[in-house]
C-alpha cells in the first residue's frame, strides 16, 4: 500500500508488517486497548460506557501527547480485519453504548472494510480522531460512520506547526468537519444518546485561551446554530516532550476555562464543558492490550 490517506501523503510504503511513513505503522490496524470507557461525553458513554478502541500510530507530533506509548513508540498489536470485527462484537456483548474508534484516520483503509459489515446490535458507529484529515479519505466512510468526534486543536497555523508539527493543520480539521457535517447533518439524538451527527471537541492549552475563543469563532460562525455539539475540554496534563516548551509545563489555570466557557456561552454554542478535576495522568487509560 503506498498511503495518501492523512493531510501528509507521504507516498510511505505499509505492508502486513511495517510502516515507512510518517505514522510508522504497517498496513494491518495496530490497536493497545479495547473497553468500555465511562470517560467521554455523556451523549457518546451513556450508563454503560462507550466501546472504545485505541489504535497505535499517529499522524500529528503534539507535544504534550499523553498517549506518546502508542502515538510515537507504537506500542500495540495487530490485528486482521476479522479480528477487530471479534472486538467489536466483544464490546458490544458487554453492553457498550457505541462502538468508538480512537486515532483511527492512518487506519481507514481497513476500517472502512471492516464497517462493510452490520455494526454489532446495530451500535453507533464513533470516529474519535485528532480532526488531522483529508476529506477525500473520509468520503470512504460515508454511510458507516454515525457520529463524528473530531478535534478542532487550533485555527492558527504557526501555533498547529509549533505544537504539533503541522501548520497546515486548521485547512485540513476545517475541510474535514465541513465533510463530516455534509455526510451526517444536524446531530440527531434517541433519548441521552447521540445518534447521529458532529461533536466538535476542543483541549484548551495553558495561555492559549484566546486560541480557543478563535476555534469557537469558527465554529459558530460556520456551522448552523444548533446542528452540532461542542466540547470545551480542560483535562490538559503537563506530560510528553514539553523540554523546549516552558509555557505548557503547567495545569490549566482555572481563570483561564472560566474565561473560556463564559465565551462558549456567549456564542452560544450547545455541548459539554470539563471540569479541572478531569486532569492528572491518573485518568489516562492503561495501553496493556486489554480486549485485545
Amino acid at each position: 500500500m503506498i498511503c495518501s490517506l492523512c493531510p501528509r501523503q507521504c507516498g510511505a510504503l505499509r505492508d502486513e508488517a511495517h510502516g515507512e511513513g510518517f505514522c510508522q505503522m504497517p498496513h494491518r490496524p495496530v490497536c493497545a486497548r479495547a473497553a468500555l470507557h465511562l470517560w467521554e461525553e455523556p451523549c457518546i458513554s451513556g450508563e454503560t460506557g462507550a466501546g472504545t478502541v485505541f489504535f497505535s500510530g499517529c499522524t500529528l507530533r503534539c507535544v504534550f501527547c499523553q498517549n506518546a506509548s502508542i502515538s510515537r513508540e507504537g506500542f500495540g498489536r495487530p490485528l486482521t480485519d476479522g479480528d477487530l470485527y471479534a472486538v467489536f462484537q466483544r464490546l458490544a456483548d458487554q453492553g457498550a453504548a457505541c462502538i468508538e474508534l480512537v486515532t483511527p484516520t492512518h487506519f481507514t483503509h481497513a476500517l472502512a472494510r471492516v464497517l462493510e459489515r452490520p455494526v454489532p446490535r446495530g451500535l453507533p458507529v464513533v470516529w474519535n480522531s485528532g480532526g488531522y484529515e483529508r476529506a477525500e479519505t473520509l468520503r470512504a466512510l460515508e454511510g458507516k460512520v454515525d457520529v463524528y468526534l473530531p478535534d478542532l486543536k487550533y485555527v492558527t497555523p504557526a501555533i498547529a506547526g509549533k505544537y504539533s508539527g503541522a501548520a497546515d493543520y486548521p485547512q485540513a480539521a476545517q475541510a474535514a468537519i465541513l465533510e463530516m457535517y455534509r455526510q451526517r447533518g444536524p446531530v440527531r439524538f434517541e433519548g441521552n444518546l447521540l445518534k447521529s451527527g458532529v461533536l466538535i471537541r476542543h483541549l484548551i492549552l495553558p495561555g492559549q485561551a484566546s486560541e480557543a475563543k478563535r476555534v469557537m469563532d469558527w465554529v459558530a460562525e460556520t456551522l448552523p446554530a444548533g446542528a452540532v455539539l461542542f466540547s470545551l475540554m480542560a483535562q490538559y496534563t503537563p506530560v510528553g516532550a514539553l523540554d523546549g516548551f516552558p509555557e505548557l509545563r503547567r495545569p490549566l489555570r482555572p481563570s483561564e476555562l472560566r474565561a473560556a466557557r463564559e465565551y462558549m456561552e456567549n456564542l452560544g454554542l450547545a455541548g459539554y464543558v470539563q471540569e479541572l478535576s478531569s486532569a492528572g495522568e491518573e485518568c489516562i487509560p492503561a495501553f496493556d492490550l486489554t480486549g485485545l
